[in-house]
């Protein structure tokens, strides 16, 4: 998706959009492209999805529209968007919805998923409400400590174990110098400082996901010791 949709909604020059700003800054790019102006809002930092009461708060009369971002397999909160869309008398455009996968690869993804979230120590594994179906498209955690110095060493000492990891968004993009932005918003910044994807897919083996929780559990404590 990029301008095409946003157009189809009524976006153009001289709107605001509504979009999140950790994972939102392909968004905001295609907004400006646009003429118009991104506004960012904050995230649930469970989902890391727009949050719909941070959305409404930045909604405002010259809005056009609301633009969640589906991150990581997770699905935004797409009702309680809708009803902040239509308190604004706005649509709601989904940006890139969650990809679809083959059945069999998608319930491996998720049993890994299940069992890597019940072995970590160390890190903090992806929430999952019950009766909510999370694709596990890339498998996020949070490194707790004094933020991102302790995240970026914790991704270093995992790559030295022979564990591939990233960074999925290192800077929410009302921090990027092109926004400019002085909007402060804690959960993007904090999930932008903490998050690490680590590695999960259906072709992994067990003796893979097992290198994942030892190198893991192994760096987890020195990190706790140093949080309290």
């Amino acid at each position: 998706m990029g301008t095409t949709q946003l157009n189809a909604a009524g976006v153009g020059a001289g709107d605001e959009v509504v979009v999140p700003s950790f994972g939102g800054a392909d968004v905001a790019q295609a907004v400006r492209e646009l003429g118009a102006r991104p506004v960012f809002a904050d995230i649930d930092a469970d989902t890391y999805c727009l949050d719909p009461a941070s959305a409404a708060r930045a909604a405002g009369p010259r809005t056009a529209a609301l633009v969640p971002v589906h991150l990581f397999g997770h699905s935004a909160d797409m009702a309680a968007l809708r009803a902040v869309g239509e308190q604004h008398g706005v649509p709601v455009v989904e940006w890139e919805p969650l990809p679809r996968t083959d059945a069999i690869d998608a319930v491996r993804r998720r049993q890994y998923a299940t069992s890597l979230g019940r072995r970590l120590r160390g890190v903090v594994a992806p929430s999952v409400p019950e009766g909510v179906e999370h694709a596990f498209t890339e498998y996020v955690v949070r490194v707790p400590g004094n933020g991102r110095p302790d995240r970026d060493a914790f991704r270093r000492a995992l790559r030295m174990k022979g564990v591939d990891c990233g960074i999925p968004v290192r800077v929410p993009a009302h921090r990027l110098p092109e926004y400019a932005s002085t909007v402060r918003l804690p959960q993007a910044e904090r999930a932008a400082d903490e998050s690490l994807s680590l590695p999960l897919s259906a072709a992994m083996s067990k003796k893979d996901l097992q290198r994942v929780v030892s190198a893991c559990n192994g760096l987890g404590g020195l990190l706790r010791e140093r949080a309290g």
